[in-house]
């Protein structure tokens, strides 16, 4: 048990460099990928709604009461990791979370689902503050849309991989409860493997911002440093700036067609253009793989330029003209080759807003203040969970009432004009400026 102890408490006194950081920032994003990839349902959802004789709202309530709970979580515990180390609490998530995977394979009726999602989701909340807090960490600004477009392959990444995963091997063993054994056999060992290289910086090293990985070593002494830096972190600290809280509420919003993309993709193809489950699953993976390729692309533009609004509001404008023409689809018969390049775009557009928000988002509360990135990003994972839960709830009830195409009109419309204004507030520049005829390119 002291050992275990140890093992949760390391810190960094000195901030690593080289492969050493890069080894690091991996292991954060295998960290979110597993703690993603946990909580997948999506692709076996048709064959669960079937076993337990589940009508499609009665899923929605377990989900979003399941959601809820993950709020709860992220509000929590994000202020805790800030003030007393993220790894303390994730890693002890992460094998809890394990342990509740396997256990789905003994559920045989609603109430045993939903008592087991919100035990679940409860513990898997801790993971969105605490890994992206390390992203942070171990990600100078001059490279961080980039590594958090690698940190979104959490849940991007681990949708693509339960989709292929379920693709693959549901024809062989035909049962939903084979991906539950599956993905926690994946998720005991990977968090074996989590524990055992993980570390924290110290409060001292967390207080300070990084802008390129040069700065190291030698010019540690030159980092910026904030005045409040000594101050313990309190997450009231973040709630105070308005910009903080549009920035959130934006993007949660604008993510209300991936949400539903995330939650009932699968049922969705099988519905409007009735292609097989496994069909269905196999198609949606190229949604999460292209969406990913993008989210990594943009985030390289976006550092290379130093520019995240104006990155962000091309993929938003994209996505909204592109959504026109999928949402017109529906009701036809759509060949499946056609069918992935279709949801590949979608994918894809949605990544170009996301990747360069998210670096956005990261610096504006690193200017608040640096060691508060937990509970800038638990705030973020509260409001994401609270759309989820409107997802959960409200998109049965439409879709029951008219269909899959309104529902997504609605998400489009919503999400789209209420984040673009929130972009607006962000700090940091549009353009790239010239100072003296000599191209400049400023900090976001």
């Amino acid at each position: 048990m002291a050992k275990l102890s140890g093992l949760l408490s390391r810190e960094l006194t000195v901030y690593p460099t080289g492969g050493r950081r890069v080894w690091l920032l991996f292991i954060a994003i295998l960290a979110n990928f597993i703690a993603s990839y946990e909580a997948q349902i999506a692709p076996v959802l048709p064959l669960l709604l079937n076993d337990l004789n589940m009508s499609l709202h009665q899923y929605g309530i377990v989900s979003a009461l399941s959601v809820l709970s993950a709020a709860i979580s992220a509000l929590l515990f994000a202020p805790l990791a800030d003030r007393y180390g993220r790894v303390k609490f994730l890693v002890p998530s992460l094998f809890l979370t394990a342990v509740c995977v396997y256990a789905m394979v003994l559920v045989e009726t609603l109430s045993h689902l939903l008592i087991l999602r919100v035990v679940l989701s409860f513990v898997d909340g801790v993971a969105i503050g605490t890994t992206a807090g390390l992203v942070r960490d171990f990600s100078p600004r001059m490279g961080r849309a980039l590594a958090f477009g690698f940190w979104t392959f959490g849940p991007v990444g681990s949708n693509f991989f339960a989709n292929a995963m379920a693709g693959w091997t549901l024809p062989i063993f035909h049962a939903w409860q084979s991906q539950f054994i599956i993905s926690g056999t994946i998720a005991l060992v990977s968090a074996i493997v989590i524990l055992f290289n993980i570390v924290d910086l110290s409060p001292e090293l967390r207080s300070r911002i990084v802008h390129s990985a040069g700065e190291t070593g030698e010019r540690e002494a030159a980092w910026e440093k904030p005045e409040n830096a000594a101050i313990s972190p309190k997450m009231r600290e973040i709630l105070q700036f308005p910009h903080i809280w549009a920035l959130c509420i934006g993007i949660t919003l604008f993510l209300l067609t991936y949400m539903t993309i995330a939650s009932f993709g699968t049922k969705l193809l099988v519905d409007v253009f009735h292609y097989d489950a496994h069909q269905a699953a196999a198609i949606a993976k190229y949604f999460w793989l292209f969406n990913l390729v993008t989210l990594l692309v943009a985030g390289w533009i976006s550092d290379r330029l130093q520019l995240r609004k104006i990155v962000s509001l091309t993929g938003t404008v994209l996505f909204a003209l592109y959504m026109v023409f999928f949402i017109s689809l529906f009701g036809t018969e759509v060949p499946e080759g056609q069918m992935i390049i279709y949801t590949s775009l979608l994918g894809g557009l949605i990544g170009i807003a996301y990747g360069p928000w998210c670096a956005l988002f990261s610096e504006n509360a690193e200017d608040v203040k640096a060691s508060l990135q937990s509970s800038a990003w638990g705030l973020f994972g509260f409001f994401s969970r609270i759309v989820s839960l409107t997802v959960y709830f409200v998109a049965p009830l439409v879709v029951a009432a008219s269909h899959w195409g309104t529902w997504l009109w609605i998400a489009v419309g919503v999400g789209v004009l209420v984040y673009i204004p929130c972009l607006f507030t962000g700090k940091g520049p549009w353009l790239r400026k010239k100072e003296g005829g000599v191209a400049h390119t400023p900090l976001a």
